[in-house]
């Protein structure tokens, strides 16, 4: 099943496209689309890519239709051919990921950018706040984690890492690739560094822009993760830096460990 409605902005309002994958969560919708809709900036345009959910999801789709440009609901292979799904329905000047459970941090994060910034660059990026299921803020990704956001970032930052949430990450529509589907949990890293390599302006907000929730496929399945973010490293940065970065983030996360 697929629906759509018509969207689109004036001239002096570039389109934002928020795209948000969801599969069997109901409930982490519903949070998502209301945090959205709060948005004040006027020119947004809202993609949901649904895996084929059963557990009324599409409900909550139908629910929210008048707000929703583009929605889709059939079976996937997996969470990176769903976002492909979204980069290709979208028409949007910027796209910006919202998954399904995730909040834009503030009702004028958006316009806050647009006033401050313009949306006239190719990325925009900021910091995130990590939640628990019940939406209790534990804290910024920062400070929880041992990935720290940089003052200025370009394709080679993400040496370091995936400095940035995905989440936090707003990219033209123009330079964004296709998301590679050999990599099951990583393609965000990748994807990351590609549109990096792109850019010609990246804007650091210095704006908390989005809340994640905790969990998800790359929290249950590290080893295979670690192995695609090694392969990654070793595509765009050769495999001295690979091996050099990997030893450095053992390193990294067990002393943040006993330091906690």
């Amino acid at each position: 099943m697929d629906g759509s409605s018509s969207s689109g902005s004036s001239n002096s309002t570039p389109l934002v496209s928020i795209i948000t994958v969801v599969y069997n969560n109901k409930k982490g919708l519903e949070t998502t689309l209301e945090n959205i809709l709060l948005q004040s900036y006027p020119a947004i345009e809202q993609v949901i890519i649904d895996g084929g959910s059963t557990d009324g999801t599409l409900a909550v789709i139908e629910e929210h239709k008048e707000h929703i440009s583009y929605y889709v609901s059939e079976k996937d292979n997996g969470l990176y051919d769903a976002m492909n799904k979204g980069i290709k329905a979208a028409k949007g000047d910027y796209l910006w990921f919202i998954n399904s459970g995730d909040e834009i941090e503030a009702p004028e994060t958006l316009e806050n950018i647009y006033n401050e910034f313009g949306l006239e660059h190719d990325i925009y990026y900021g910091e995130t706040h990590l939640v628990d299921e019940k939406g209790a803020i534990l804290g910024t990704r920062s400070q929880l984690t041992t990935r720290k956001m940089p003052e200025v970032m370009d394709w080679k930052s993400m040496r370091m890492g995936q400095v940035v949430s995905h989440q936090s990450f707003i990219v033209r529509r123009s330079i964004a690739p296709l998301y590679d589907l050999q990599y099951r949990c990583s393609s965000d890293v990748d994807w990351g560094i590609r549109c990096l390599k792109k850019a010609e302006t990246v804007v650091n907000t210095h704006q908390v822009l989005t809340r994640y929730l905790l969990g998800g496929y790359s929290k249950t399945h590290q080893q295979r993760c670690w192995k695609e973010r090694f392969n990654i490293f070793k595509k765009h940065y050769g495999i001295f830096s690979a091996v050099f970065y990997h030893i450095y983030f053992v390193f990294r996360a067990a002393m943040f460990r006993f330091k906690g």
